[in-house]
């Protein structure tokens, strides 16, 4: 009896599979991005997580969705820029235009209500940015050191010596 070890997918069938049907998604946002828009009663809500690579999502916006967003795509939508391995749209917040911005590998959920047709996928590596600490600027040796005492603190300085009389 011989112990051989399980077959390796050397293929990656699994991520080959997950891409083919990101191309749904990119296909459905093509004809979102056709001048009609989106056919009948279709609308999309398309899930991503705000901090996959490649996303680029206003601060004000991330910090009220630090992890996960949904977007609905139905009739208020502009400017969607569909790409081979992303898609730019601008929604309004409160109001207000904003740009987001994302590869379909951000994507973990796109769902169609209308059709009940959903296509779910794994979610995407996170890779935290790590913020390196400020290093005190550079001494010239030969300065005079700082000074020192009890006016190490923030200073106050009065514009008014400043200004034309």
């Amino acid at each position: 009896m011989t112990d051989q070890a399980p077959p390796v997918d050397e293929m990656h069938y699994e991520q080959l599979a997950q891409d083919a049907l990101r191309g749904v998604i990119r296909s459905a946002l093509e004809r979102a991005a056709e001048p009609d828009g989106i056919p009948g009663a279709h609308h999309f809500y398309i899930t991503f997580k705000t901090r996959a690579p490649g996303v680029s999502v206003p601060p004000d916006v991330l910090a009220k969705y630090p992890d996960e967003m949904t977007i609905v795509l139905q009739h208020q939508y502009w400017d969607l820029d569909v790409q081979h391995d992303r898609f730019s749209i601008m929604l309004k917040f409160g109001g207000m235009p904003k740009v987001l911005a994302m590869p379909y590998s951000a994507v973990t959920r796109f769902y169609d209500p209308s059709v009940q047709f959903m296509l779910q996928f794994e979610e995407p590596e996170i890779v935290e940015a790590e913020i390196a600490p400020l290093s005190p600027p550079a001494r010239d040796p030969n300065a005079a050191p700082p000074p020192s005492g009890d006016d190490d603190g923030p200073k106050v300085v009065s514009l008014d010596q400043f200004r034309k009389k």
